[in-house]
């Protein structure tokens, strides 16, 4: 296990992303890319992650199982239903999709690359040691399920 693996809680890693995409947009001026309505568009996409983050963590709650990300093995069922059906990690999504539509705001080519490493950073570091605790924990059953439902989207 890499040191950083369930260490940073992915709600503090959301607030440094959002920082930096919200400071690259600031003081990186010549790196924008606006297009026409992206102000409209940023909106959409934070209300849009914050629904979606919020059904998962309702989904977990409906299910009575834990959500805290920092501890994996403590989940008490693998929950597919709502948006678990289409997503394994719809908090996370909901995450990204919040910080697109910061760098939306924005129109910082930094900013979206910025959420392009929020991404490989919470799945190198967080999804993929939930999977194996997932795995470890329910075997067969959690197997299957990611055999059916894509990690994202």
């Amino acid at each position: 296990m890499h040191r950083l693996e369930l260490r940073i809680p992915p709600l503090v890693l959301v607030a440094i992303f959002a920082a930096a995409i919200v400071a690259a947009s600031v003081w990186m001026p010549l790196v924008r890319v606006p297009v026409p309505g992206h102000r409209a568009l940023a909106v959409l996409l934070i209300l849009a992650g914050l629904g979606v983050a919020l059904a998962g963590v309702l989904a977990f709650r409906r299910a009575r199982t834990t959500v805290n990300p920092m501890a994996p093995q403590r989940a008490t069922t693998v929950v597919r239903t709502g948006l678990y059906r289409l997503s394994r990690n719809p908090m996370y999504l909901g995450m990204a999709l919040v910080l697109l539509g910061l760098a939306a705001w924005g129109s910082s080519l930094t900013g979206y690359a910025l959420v392009a490493a929020f991404c490989g950073y919470l799945t190198r570091f967080q999804i993929k040691p939930e999977e194996r605790a997932l795995l470890q924990r329910f075997g067969p059953e959690f197997a299957d399920y990611m055999g059916q439902v894509r990690r994202w989207i």
